[in-house]
C-alpha cells in the first residue's frame, strides 16, 4: 500500500468544534489517523490541551485553541488561528453542544436559551467565521445533530429544537450556496457510550450526570466518529445514526401519531429500567 493511499486525507486540515473529549475527540482521532491536520476546540483549556497532547503524541497533526463557540468574535480568532497555524481549511464539523435533561414547564428561560444557543449559534457563528475559506476549497461543513431532532424527545425541548433547526440550516445553506461547490450536511446521532464525568443541564441550570445506559442500546465513540468520516469523505447530505434513528424518520414521516408513542413507550421502559 502507497504511503498516499495509506494516508488520503494528507494536505486536509479539519476544523471540529467541541473536541476536547468524547465524540469531538474520537473524530479528531479518524481524521488524523487518514493523514488530516485538525484544530481541536473546546472551552477547558486542560482537558484541551491534554487531549492536544495524546494525539501528537500518537504522531498526529494537531492545534488547539480555547473558544466559546457562541461568541462570534472567539470564532473569528478560532479560525484565523487554523488559518495561521495551517494556512487553508477544508473541513468545519461543528459538535460542540449542550444537552439537558428538564421538562419545558420548569426551565428557566436563560437556561432554555442557553442550550438552544450552544446548539444553534454554536454551529451558526463558525461557519460564518469560516465559510470564505471553505468556499476557497470547496470543503465540506458538517453539523452534528441528534436522532431525538426528528421527532422530538420529552425533557429535551431546547436540545430537540436546537438539533432540529440544524437540519433545515444545512438544507438552506446547500440552496443557496449550491455554485460554491460547499457541502452541506448533517449527522444524526442516536445513544453513544459518554465520557464518564460527561453532564447535562438541569431546569435550574445545574450540571448533573447522565443516566447511564444498557451498552448494548449504543455505538461507542469511535464506531460514531467512524460513521462521521464516512459521511464527510462521501459529502453526504443526512446520515442517520442507528437503527432507532431511521426507523424514527420513516415512521415520523408516514405515521406521526405511532412516532410519538414509540418515543412516549421507550421513555417510560427507560424510566422502569433505571428505578
Amino acid at each position: 500500500m502507497s504511503s498516499k493511499n495509506a494516508r488520503p486525507l494528507a494536505g486536509q486540515v479539519v476544523l471540529i468544534t467541541g473536541s476536547e473529549s468524547g465524540i469531538g475527540r474520537e473524530t479528531a482521532r479518524a481524521f488524523c489517523q487518514l493523514g488530516a491536520a485538525v484544530v481541536l476546540n473546546g472551552r477547558q483549556a486542560e482537558r484541551l490541551e491534554a487531549t492536544r497532547q495524546a494525539l501528537a503524541a500518537e504522531g498526529y497533526q494537531v492545534a488547539a485553541c480555547v473558544a466559546d463557540v457562541t461568541d462570534y468574535a472567539a470564532c473569528e480568532h478560532l479560525v484565523a488561528m487554523a488559518i495561521t497555524h495551517y494556512g487553508r481549511l477544508d473541513v468545519l464539523i461543528t459538535n460542540a453542544s449542550i444537552s439537558q435533561r428538564a421538562y419545558f414547564a420548569d426551565m428557566q428561560p436563560a437556561v432554555f436559551r442557553q442550550v438552544l444557543d450552544s446548539n444553534v449559534y454554536g454551529s451558526v457563528y463558525p461557519l460564518k467565521a469560516a465559510l470564505p475559506h471553505l468556499i476557497e476549497a470547496r470543503g465540506s461543513v458538517t453539523f452534528i445533530s441528534s436522532i431525538s431532532a426528528l421527532n422530538g424527545m420529552p425533557s429535551g425541548s431546547a436540545y430537540c429544537a436546537g438539533k432540529a433547526a440544524l437540519a433545515n440550516l444545512a438544507h438552506t445553506l446547500r440552496l443557496e450556496l449550491a455554485d460554491t461547490g460547499v457541502h452541506f450536511g448533517v449527522v444524526h446521532i442516536g445513544f453513544t457510550q459518554n465520557d464518564p464525568d460527561k453532564r447535562v443541564l438541569d431546569a435550574a441550570g445545574q450540571p448533573v450526570p447522565i443516566a447511564h445506559r444498557p451498552p448494548r442500546w449504543q455505538k461507542s465513540q469511535a464506531q460514531v466518529a467512524a460513521i462521521i468520516l464516512g459521511h464527510v469523505r462521501r459529502r453526504r447530505r443526512r446520515t442517520v445514526i442507528s437503527a432507532l434513528g431511521r426507523l424514527i424518520l420513516v415512521v415520523h414521516s408516514l405515521l406521526p401519531r405511532l412516532g410519538d408513542w414509540v418515543v412516549l413507550t421507550s421513555q417510560r421502559r427507560m424510566r422502569n429500567f433505571y428505578e
